[in-house]
C-alpha cells in the first residue's frame, strides 16, 4: 500500500454530479446509479463496494474494480432491501489508503430493471463486418428484398425520390469559408452547418440507396461525396472549435459512408476517410472528456448531444480500427446509462424547454436505436424515456404558440414536426397512444416543414420514415380527453407546472403553464421562475414575447432571457439573474412547493426567492400562488417581502394592444379576448402602463417583425406586497364575466369570486407564510 495514494472527496457544486445513491435519494430504477466527484485528475481509476452492512463483511460486500470514470452502472439488478456503498482511488495497482464517507440506500421492489452489461461484455453481438449503422449485412438483405417486391415498403419510395435522387444531380459542395476576420456571423454560421447537412444527406442517403438496390452508379456518387468530405481539412471550419454544429454533421456523414460503403472502397480510400473520421471523433471526444467533462459538470448542452450526432455512429462505425475508439464508446454507453439525462428525471420532464427537447431526444433516439441494433443494449427502457413523451403532451401541446418558456428558434409557431415525429418514437417505444395522438396533430399542422431552417438543417423526414416504419410498429391514437390525461401534470424533475381544459379540441383548449425551476437560468433557460404562460381557445393571450433571432444576439441575451420578457415580476425594476456565470444561473432558481387537483380548481404555489437575490438582495421571500377555477378563470396571487421598501410590477405580453382602464386591461385577439383585473394591492392601487418595445434590442434584429404589447402593472414601494389578479380568457364574441368582492374579517383579507356557473370562491390573500 502507498501512502502517498490517498482519497480525497471534493465537495459537490451546483453545476457538478452529487454523490448518489443517498440516504434521501428515491431509487427510480433497480440497479441504482452511483456517481461520485472526481477525487483528482489523471490516470487513476476507482474502487467500488456495494454491502449489505455498513461492516462491509466479505460474505454480503461486492467489490468493482477499475472503474475509470466517477460514474458507475452496476450489470445486474439488486435484491429489494437496504444497502451500503463507498469507493476509494487506484492507480498502478495500488489502492488508497483511505475509503470514501459511507453512504446508504434503500432499493423497493417492482422497479424497472435497468442494468448495463460490463465493458468486457457489452460487444458480444456486435457484428464485425459492415454495415453496422442501422442494419447489418443481414437487415440490409431483407431490406433489399422487401423493396424488390414493392418500391412503396416503408415509404422507400418517396425516400429515393426526394431524399436520394436529387442528390446525384447536384454539384458537389465547397468546404465553407472562414469567418470574416475568424469572428462568427451568425447568418454564415447557420449556413455551414446547413451546408454540412446537406453532405451527410448526400452521403447517408445515395450510401444507402446504392447499397441497397445494389446500384453501382448511386455507389459510384456517394463515394466521390464521401472522399470528397474526407479531404476537408480537419482543424478548418467544419472542425469541433471552429463550428461545432458544422463538425457534428460532417463527423457524421463519414460515419455513415464509411460504414455503409466500406465494401466499396478500396484500401487507400479507406485509409483516407478513417483517418478524417477518426480526427473529428478524437475532437469531439476529447471536448467531451477532457474539456467539458460532462461526467463531472454535466450542464453542457452541446457536449452532451455530441455523444448522440458523433460519438455513438462513429465509434460504431470505427469499432476495432483505433484503441481509443471503444474507450470512447464505453464512455458513452456508461454516460447514457448512468447521468443521462442532466436536463431531467424520471417525470420525463427536459429543463431546457420544448425545442431543446426536440434537438436532444431527436439525436438521442437515433443514437439509442444505433446502439440497440448494433449491441442489443436498450436504453429506451430507463424510466425518462418511458415518461419523456408527457413533457411535449402537456407543456408545449400541438395546438398552442408561444405558450412553452425557454430557447425557440420555433418562437411563434406550433410545435414543429420533429417533435410530433419524436412523439411517434416514443409512441412506439412505450405503446402510449396519446403521443401517436400528438404525432398525428403536428404532422396535419405543418405542412411545409422542409422549408424551414429548424428543419431542414436538421433532419430529413423521410430518412426519418423509412427507419421508424422498418424497425416499429404504429400504434392507435388515444384523444387527450378528461379520461386519459392529467388534469394538472407537476413535473417535479424540472419545476413546470401544467393545466389543460379540453386538449383534444384546439377551439376550446385552455393551456395554462407556470415554472419555478431548480435550474434557474442555465444553459437554455431564461430568468422566468414564478412566470406563467396562457393559451386559450385557439390563441396565445398571455405570451413568451420576443423573437428567435439566434442565440447571443441582442434579443436573446438582453430580452429573451431576462425576466422582463416573461409574465413575471420586477422589483425596483430588476428580475432575475440570468448573465453568463453558470454558477449564479444555476443558483437563481425557483421552487414549485405545492400542486393540487381540486373538484373545483387546480392549484400551484411557486417560490422565486433565490432567483432575485444577486440583483435584490434585500428580497426575503416572493411566492405566487395561480389558482385555475372550474376550468374557467385565473387568479394569480403574489406576495413579496423585502428588508426594504421596493417598488413591484406586474408584468404582461400579448400580441396585441391592450385596453387600459385605472385597475384593469383587456387582451383582445382575433379568436379569444381575456379581461385582466386587479382585484387587491396590499400597497395601494396598481398604475398601468404599455409599450412596445424590445429593450436593448438592436434595431436591425427586429426591423420588418411584428410589434408585441408588454404591461407593467406598477405597485407603490412598500416593504411587502400582497397583489390578486383575476384573469378571465373567453371566446370572441362570448362574453364572460366573473364578480368579486372582498372582507378583511377574521384578521385577514378574503376575496370571493363567483363564476358563470354561479359558485363562489373563496381566498385568504394576507396570511402568515
Amino acid at each position: 500500500m502507498s501512502a502517498k495514494l490517498k482519497l480525497f472527496e471534493p465537495k459537490s457544486g451546483v453545476l457538478s454530479v452529487q454523490y448518489e445513491p443517498n440516504e434521501h435519494t428515491i431509487i427510480i430504477e433497480n440497479p441504482p446509479r452511483f456517481t461520485w466527484m472526481p477525487a483528482q485528475q489523471g490516470e487513476a481509476s476507482y474502487r467500488l463496494q456495494i454491502a449489505a452492512t455498513e461492516q462491509f463483511e466479505p460474505e454480503t460486500t461486492r467489490t468493482i474494480q477499475a472503474i475509470p470514470y466517477n460514474l458507475y452502472t452496476p450489470e445486474a439488478p439488486l435484491e429489494p432491501g437496504r444497502y451500503y456503498w463507498r469507493y476509494t482511488l487506484e492507480a498502478d495497482g495500488l489502492q488508497a489508503a483511505n475509503w470514501s464517507v459511507i453512504r446508504s440506500f434503500c432499493v423497493d421492489a417492482g422497479l424497472p430493471e435497468t442494468p448495463l452489461p460490463q465493458r468486457s461484455a457489452r460487444y458480444q453481438s456486435a457484428v464485425d463486418e459492415h454495415p453496422r449503422l442501422w442494419l447489418d449485412q443481414a437487415g440490409v438483405e431483407r431490406l433489399r428484398e422487401q423493396v424488390r417486391r414493392d418500391a412503396a415498403y416503408c415509404g422507400w419510395d418517396e425516400f429515393m425520390e426526394r431524399s436520394v435522387l436529387p442528390w446525384t444531380k447536384k454539384e458537389l459542395i465547397a468546404e465553407p469559408a472562414r469567418y470574416p476576420n475568424n469572428k462568427r456571423v451568425a447568418k454564415l454560421w447557420r449556413q455551414m452547418y446547413m451546408d454540412c447537412q446537406e453532405m451527410l444527406y448526400a452521403i447517408r442517403h445515395m450510401s444507402i440507396a446504392g447499397v441497397v438496390l445494389q446500384d453501382t452508379d448511386l455507389i459510384e456518387k456517394a463515394k466521390l461525396w464521401l472522399l470528397h468530405a474526407a479531404a476537408w481539412d480537419t482543424g478548418g471550419t467544419t472542425s469541433r472549435d471552429y463550428n461545432d454544429e458544422a463538425a457534428f454533421r460532417i463527423a457524421g456523414a463519414l460515419a455513415w459512408g464509411y460504414d455503409w460503403l466500406f465494401d466499396y472502397l478500396t484500401e487507400e480510400e479507406r485509409l483516407a476517410v478513417r483517418e478524417s473520421l477518426l480526427a473529428r471523433t478524437k475532437q469531439v471526444a476529447d471536448h467531451v472528456i477532457v474539456r467539458s467533462q460532462i461526467h463531472q459538470v454535466p450542464f453542457d448542452s452541446h457536449a452532451v448531444r455530441s455523444l448522440s450526432s458523433v460519438l455513438v455512429p462513429a465509434c460504431i462505425a470505427l469499432r476495432g480500427e483505433a484503441p481509443a475508439v471503444q474507450d470512447w464508446l464505453d464512455y458513452t454507453l456508461e454516460y447514457y446509462s448512468c447521468l443521462y439525462t442532466p436536463w431531467g428525471g424520471a417525470d420525463g420532464g427536459w429543463a431546457e424547454g420544448p425545442m431543446y427537447w426536440t434537438t436532444g431526444m431527436a439525436f438521442v433516439i437515433d443514437a439509442i436505436n444505433l446502439i440497440k441494433n448494433y449491441c442489443g443494449i436498450d436504453f429506451f427502457q430507463r424510466p425518462f424515456f418511458q415518461k419523456t413523451g408527457d413533457f411535449p403532451l402537456y407543456c408545449n401541446s400541438p395546438d398552442t404558440v408561444r405558450a412553452s418558456f425557454g430557447d425557440q428558434s420555433t418562437l411563434g409557431e406550433p410545435p414543429s414536426l420533429k417533435t410530433g415525429f419524436n412523439m411517434r418514437q416514443f409512441a412506439g417505444i412505450t405503446g402510449n397512444g396519446l403521443y401517436q395522438w400528438y404525432y398525428e396533430q403536428t404532422k396535419k399542422n405543418d405542412k411545409d416543414a422542409d422549408t424551414k431552417f429548424y428543419n431542414y438543417g436538421w433532419w430529413d423526414f423521410r430518412f426519418d420514415e423509412l427507419v421508424y416504419r422498418h424497425d416499429y410498429s404504429e400504434v392507435e391514437s388515444v384523444l387527450p380527453d378528461s379520461g386519459t390525461i392529467e388534469k394538472v401534470k407537476w413535473f417535479r424533475d424540472i419545476g413546470w407546472v401544467a393545466m389543460h381544459k379540453n386538449m383534444d379540441d384546439p377551439s376550446e383548449h385552455i393551456m395554462l403553464l407556470a415554472k419555478s425551476s431548480g435550474y434557474g437560468s442555465i444553459s437554455h433557460s431564461h430568468g422566468d421562475q414564478n412566470a406563467f404562460l396562457l393559451h386559450a381557445f385557439g390563441e396565445p393571450l398571455a405570451i413568451e414575447s420576443g423573437y428567435y433571432i439566434a442565440f447571443g444576439s441582442t434579443m436573446h441575451t438582453n430580452w429573451r432571457r431576462q425576466t422582463r420578457s416573461v409574465n413575471g415580476l420586477l422589483i425596483d425594476g430588476l428580475g432575475q439573474y440570468a448573465g453568463t456565470n453558470k454558477v449564479l444561473c444555476k443558483e437563481a432558481f425557483g421552487v414549485v412547493e405545492e400542486v393540487r387537483s381540486e373538484a373545483a380548481y387546480s392549484y400551484c404555489r411557486l417560490n422565486a426567492t433565490a432567483a432575485y437575490l444577486e440583483h435584490v438582495p434585500y428580497l426575503s421571500n416572493y411566492k405566487r400562488e395561480i389558482y385555475f377555477f372550474n376550468d374557467s378563470y385565473i387568479v394569480v396571487v403574489d406576495s413579496v417581502d423585502l428588508q426594504q421598501p421596493a417598488k413591484v410590477e406586474w408584468l404582461l405580453h400579448t400580441q396585441h394592444q391592450m385596453e387600459l382602464s385605472a385597475s384593469s386591461f383587456k387582451v383582445c385577439g382575433n379568436k379569444a379576448d381575456m379581461d385582466v383585473r386587479f382585484v387587491y394591492c396590499s400597497s395601494g392601487e396598481v398604475s398601468l402602463s404599455q409599450h412596445q418595445n424590445f429593450t436593448d434590442v438592436e434595431a436591425g434584429e427586429i426591423e420588418g417583425l411584428d410589434p408585441q404589447w408588454h404591461l407593467h402593472a406598477a405597485a407603490p414601494k412598500a416593504a411587502s406586497h400582497r397583489i390578486a389578479a383575476l384573469l378571465v380568457p373567453m371566446k370572441k364574441h362570448e362574453p364572460k364575466y366573473v364578480s368579486y368582492f372582498m372582507d378583511d374579517q377574521d384578521h385577514g383579507v378574503h376575496l370571493y369570486f363567483t363564476g358563470g356557473d354561479g359558485k363562489t370562491q373563496k381566498l385568504e390573500i394576507a396570511k402568515a407564510y
